[in-house]
């Protein structure tokens, strides 16, 4: 098949990376790793240990493209697409851009005229919200929540009405913390604490929110952690009728 993503336009190419079993990783994927020209990695230690476990040859240039340096990173992806190039650009785990770095990249490739394509991927949401049990008519992704209690209870606030699932990233250390708040911002829903997904010691734990602080109050975990609460069933849209098919 004609590899239709490697065109005569330099692109920048936004590349999800298992977010914990190496093995997550699309053929799609495994072929623009080897095929770019260069790659922008969050953490090329990281990087590398996906192209090692799968026996890639690493590009002709890596470099870092993190929180500290990305105006510097951003320059340098733009450089390298003014000259033809095809860049790649990857997170530590999961995609780009989303509760990580990458959305200046494209936004500026986007800006100066460069083709950006983003491939499919891992992801911890999607895993966290299927894997929950919880009825998801719709969802919003709140990623990593502010450190103060006063603005976490502000964004719960936000979204106590809305008709879906909530979910958000969190630290293993205020897992319990965070749940208190949004008992009391949301109520005693359903919620799902998911810990070290796709990862050897996995784990999904499932109940109330109040069932959930008495499991967590006073207990050390490690990994990391997705939360997904479920809807408030009185917003919750009713499906009067079944799916159409076409």
């Amino acid at each position: 098949m004609e590899n239709e993503e490697f065109t005569t336009e330099p692109t920048l190419f936004l590349i999800p990376t298992p977010i914990g079993n190496l093995e997550d990783i699309s053929y799609r994927t495994v072929r623009v790793l080897q095929s770019v020209d260069a790659l922008a990695c969050e953490d090329t230690r990281h990087t590398r240990k996906i192209f090692e476990r799968h026996q890639l040859d690493s590009p002709p240039v890596i470099f870092s493209c993190h929180a500290h340096n990305e105006d510097r990173a951003v320059g340098r992806i733009l450089s390298l697409l003014r000259d033809g190039k095809n860049v790649g650009l990857t997170s530590d785990a999961g995609a780009p851009g989303i509760s990580d770095p990458g959305q200046r990249a494209a936004t500026a490739a986007i800006e100066n005229g460069y083709r950006v394509e983003a491939l499919p991927g891992p992801s911890a949401v999607i895993t966290a919200l299927m894997v929950s049990g919880l009825p998801i008519p719709a969802f919003s992704f709140l990623g990593f929540l502010p450190r103060r209690p006063g603005r976490q209870r502000k964004v719960f606030n936000a979204y106590a009405e809305t008709p879906g699932a909530i979910a958000f990233f969190e630290s293993p250390f205020r897992v319990a913390k965070i749940l208190k708040i949004a008992l009391e911002c949301l109520g005693d829903r359903q919620a799902a604490v998911c810990v070290e997904l796709t990862k050897k010691f996995e784990r999904v734990h499932r109940g109330t929110i109040q069932e959930l602080i008495d499991q967590f109050d006073g207990v050390k975990i490690k990994g990391e952690v997705t939360i997904v609460i479920s809807p408030n069933i009185d917003e919750a849209p009713i499906e009067e009728d079944g799916p159409i098919y076409i």
